[in-house]
């Protein structure tokens, strides 16, 4: 069985093996990550905190995930995870435990639930729909980040190529 982490280096080299339709940022360091975090209140799980170290933001075969980014015409302000975290909180009362990571193109947003950490600190992926506020009737993605993204990316370059 794969560990979270060990699916998030697969996507990685997944990733990095296909850069004709893959793209991605330089990558967060480990103040940006803990900036973001102090920001949104909640930590990233190892999985996610391990793309965006990578990362800061990426997509292949259509899949884009949010990750934390910043562009010179924001300056310091963190986009991504966080800005449309924060967004979701202020503007329709989303849990503050969940963290947007994608959004799922149908309205929803995919997320990540702080509030059901397993024993490696993983939290389930879940889709959260304006106006939801009963969790067990939000669809459950996956167990953790890591594991969901490389299944998600792994069927998409499948159905690209």
């Amino acid at each position: 069985m794969t560990t979270a982490i060990e699916a998030s280096e697969g996507l990685i080299e997944l990733v990095r093996g296909n850069d004709d339709i893959a793209s991605h940022a330089d990558g967060c360091d480990i103040e940006t990550v803990a900036a973001a975090e102090r920001e949104l209140g909640v930590a990233f799980p190892p999985s996610y905190r391990r793309m965006i170290e990578e990362f800061g933001t990426w997509d292949i075969a259509g899949e884009e995930f949010l990750g934390v980014y910043q562009t010179p015409a924001f300056g310091q302000k963190l986009l991504g995870s966080v800005t449309e975290t924060m967004d979701a909180r202020g503007q329709y009362g989303m849990p503050f435990e969940l963290i947007v990571v994608m959004f799922d193109g149908m309205g929803g947003l995919v997320v990540l639930d702080a509030s059901k950490a397993d024993q490696e600190g993983e939290y389930p992926v879940l889709v959260w729909n304006p106006g939801i506020a009963d969790r067990q009737s939000m669809e459950r993605l996956g167990d953790n980040f890591g594991s969901f993204a490389l299944l998600l990316c792994q069927r998409a370059l499948t159905r690209w190529r």
